[in-house]
């Protein structure tokens, strides 16, 4: 069928089904040139204005709230919103006050003879900053005539707040919250490119201290203190994070698998804890009796301790933190993880410090430490127990067996690894720098002490 014939037929249609999209579908053309076919057959009209905005914006001059006004006229809160901005629907898009077009289609904006990508104005641009809902609030209080003092009250923030605000974003005295928002969120905008996104001695030192396992919070304390007088060398903890994670910054991508020590991304939740009778045959020395310079780290040789399991429970490794120092050791379980056999191993790896590191092992409640009151002959080591499903009360060595699962992953065979591999991990550990040292070594401050 010619053009003119089509043209012909869709007109003819038109006129009986009065939809464009519809008879645009019956013809086979396009929509846009449908819609300028039915425009100049004269039944492209303009829109009839909803004669429901003029009641609600004569309710908005009263001082009624946007939801209650929109409620009231029977509208959307978004077509609300709309009106209250002077944003007109056209086409495929909005268009605001200011001549700005957004285009839902090709998703760009258009301002006079510009194009740009549209941003994507998330409500919240940041964690301190004011949200959407809260500019939103701002408008609708200081229409009511709400002081400035009683609009920072409803909304937790400082009066100063809402001041800077209206100052600063308001146009001729008129505060339009939508455009404030996206001038906060562009103004918020760093051009510049991720500061571990370019090459250079920074990003070659934390990606060379990634790959040796060190954390990213080791990373920034040991830069901070080695490049105290070096600006190019200082980077914080967030940012090393968010080169990890945000790989569309083009940060350290290579880098992401060795960094990532945990395989999730959120904490597990934690169980309130249940009352339990006595384990064992010996009587427990709870750690509510254990000396106060224990608890407070005052005096070195007081260790904690645990296993970490392999697969099916069948493998273990017994593990022992200094309390002071974080001086990690290492106990080899060849087979199975009885109580005789954890003393056993546990009378060898205390058998080898000077006695004045020699103080106490803080254990759980776990059914491997039933035999505690013949380590306690052997070594003269007191053992205390922490509370049921209190992890916290030993949580140096709970870091460290999270840190261990770097180098034995759950679900697997532990036995394959020997006493040479559990040294050469523990001498890992030991040789990291440690916030809580002072980004000392626990090596280090283990030997100023031996």
């Amino acid at each position: 069928m010619s053009v003119v014939g089509r043209r012909e037929r869709f007109v003819a249609l038109l006129d009986v089904v009065k939809c464009v999209g519809l008879a645009a579908c019956a013809v086979g053309i396009d929509r846009v040139t449908a819609q300028g076919w039915a425009r100049a057959a004269g039944f492209w009209s303009k829109r009839a204005a909803d004669p429901r905005k003029a009641e609600f914006l004569a309710l908005r001059d009263e001082g009624v709230t946007r939801k209650v006004a929109a409620e009231r006229v029977g509208v959307h809160v978004r077509t609300a919103r709309d009106w209250d901005r002077g944003i007109r629907r056209v086409k495929r898009g909005r268009l605001y006050p200011d001549g700005t077009l957004v285009d839902y289609i090709t998703e760009a904006t258009t301002m006079g003879s510009m194009t740009c990508p549209s941003p994507v104005v998330a409500d919240q641009v940041g964690s301190r900053l004011l949200s959407l809902q809260e500019r939103e609030t701002i408008a609708d209080l200081r229409r009511l005539g709400w002081s400035l003092r009683a609009i920072g009250r409803q909304l937790g923030r400082s009066p100063s707040t809402i001041t800077r605000e209206l100052e600063a974003r308001s146009t001729g005295g008129l505060y339009l919250p939508h455009g404030a928002h996206r001038d906060a969120a562009v103004k918020r905008t760093r051009p510049k490119s991720a500061k571990l996104a370019q090459p250079g001695r920074l990003r070659d030192y934390v990606a060379d201290r990634l790959a040796q396992q060190w954390s990213p919070e080791q990373i920034s304390g040991v830069l901070s203190r080695d490049y105290a007088d070096d600006e190019g060398m200082q980077v914080s903890t967030e940012t090393i994070y968010q080169a990890i994670y945000v790989q569309a910054r083009g940060g350290l991508k290579r880098e992401v698998a060795e960094a990532l020590r945990s395989g999730r991304a959120r904490r597990t939740p934690r169980r309130s804890p249940e009352q339990r009778t006595s384990r064992f045959a010996d009587p427990m020395v709870m750690i509510s009796d254990r000396p106060p310079e224990v608890a407070d780290r005052a005096v070195p040789g007081h260790w904690e301790g645990d296993l970490i399991l392999g697969a099916g429970n069948q493998t273990a490794i017994v593990t022992l933190v200094e309390r002071s120092t974080r001086y990690v050791m290492l106990g080899y379980l060849p087979g199975e993880h009885t109580a005789d056999a954890v003393r056993d191993v546990l009378v060898d790896v205390i058998g080898t410090l000077p006695a004045h590191l020699r103080g106490s092992l803080t254990w759980d409640q776990g059914a491997e430490m039933a035999a505690h009151q013949a380590f306690r002959v052997a070594t003269g080591v007191p053992v205390y127990f922490c509370h049921p499903a209190s992890p916290w009360q030993r949580g140096s060595n709970e870091n460290t067996n999270r840190l261990l699962r770097q180098y034995f992953p759950k679900g697997t065979d532990l036995s394959v690894h020997g006493p040479e591999d559990l040294e050469l991990v523990a001498q890992k550990l030991n040789s990291r720098p440690r916030k809580t040292l002072g980004w000392d070594t626990p090596a280090e401050r283990l030997l100023k002490l031996v």
